[in-house]
C-alpha cells in the first residue's frame, strides 16, 4: 500500500512538472505549422509553374529537405544560421521544424492541386478570369477538400518531431523530462509520463483528423465508405 502511494506521488510531482513545458511545445509546433504552410504552398506553386529554372530550383528545395534527417537541419539551422543571425532557441526551433516539413507539404499540396481537373482551369480562363484569380476561386478551394487530412496527419508527425528541439537547450516537454531526470534520477516514470502526455495530444489530434478527413472527403479520391 505504502508502495502504491508513493509511486503515486511521484506521477502527480512529475505531471505538475512537465505540464507548465507543454504550452511550449504547442506553441513550438503551432508556428512551426504555420511556416511550413506558407513555405509549402510557395514551393507547391513553384513546382506547378510553367517556369522551367523555377520547376527545378523548387524540385532541389524538396528533394534536398526530405533527404536530410530534422535533427540534422536543427543543428545546421541554430550552429550555423543561429550563430551568424543571432537566431535564438526558439526561433531556431521553429525554424528548423517548419522548414523540414515545408518540404513535405509542398508535395501534399502540389498533388491536391494537380488532381482538379484542368478543364476547370481552362474554363475559368475562358470567361475571363486571371490565372491568379482561377487559383484563388476555383482551385485552391477544391484542393484543400483534399489537402487538409493528410496535411493535419503532418501536423500531428510535427508535434511528434518537436521533441527533437530539445537538443539545443529549448524548453519543451521532452528537454523538461530531461531536466527532472537529471534532478531526481527517476527515469522510468519520468519518460513513461512523457509518453502519456505526447500520446494524449496525439490522440486528441488525430480524432480531430478523423473528423476531418470524414468532412472534406472527396469521393473518388483515396477509399470511399
Amino acid at each position: 500500500m505504502a508502495f502504491i502511494k508513493e509511486q503515486t506521488q511521484i506521477f502527480i510531482d512529475i505531471f505538475a512538472y512537465l505540464l507548465p513545458a507543454v504550452p511550449t511545445t504547442i506553441l513550438i509546433t503551432v508556428c512551426a505549422f504555420i511556416l511550413a504552410v506558407v513555405l509549402g504552398l510557395s514551393v507547391s506553386l513553384a513546382r506547378l509553374s510553367r517556369i522551367r529554372a523555377l520547376r527545378l530550383l523548387a524540385k532541389i528545395y524538396v528533394d534536398v529537405l526530405r533527404g536530410i534527417p530534422l535533427l540534422v537541419q536543427i543543428f545546421f539551422i541554430y550552429f550555423g544560421l543561429g550563430r551568424l543571425l543571432q537566431l535564438d532557441r526558439f526561433t531556431a526551433g521553429v525554424l528548423a521544424v517548419g522548414i523540414c516539413y515545408s518540404a513535405f507539404l509542398a508535395e501534399i499540396f502540389r498533388s491536391g492541386i494537380g488532381a482538379i481537373e484542368k478543364g476547370q482551369h481552362e474554363a475559368a480562363l475562358s470567361l475571363g478570369m486571371t490565372r491568379r484569380q482561377v487559383l484563388r476561386h476555383v482551385i485552391l478551394p477544391q484542393a484543400a477538400r483534399i489537402i487538409i487530412p493528410p496535411s493535419a496527419n503532418e501536423f500531428i508527425a510535427s508535434l511528434k518531431d518537436s521533441s527533437l528541439v530539445s537538443i539545443i537547450g529549448l524548453r519543451e516537454l521532452t528537454r523538461a523530462g530531461r531536466e527532472y531526470y537529471s534532478q531526481y534520477f527517476v527515469d522510468f516514470q519520468t519518460w513513461l509520463v512523457v509518453g502519456i502526455i505526447y500520446l494524449i495530444m496525439t490522440l486528441g489530434l488525430s480524432r480531430i483528423v478523423s473528423l476531418l478527413e470524414k468532412k472534406y472527403r472527396v469521393h473518388g479520391y483515396g477509399v470511399s465508405h
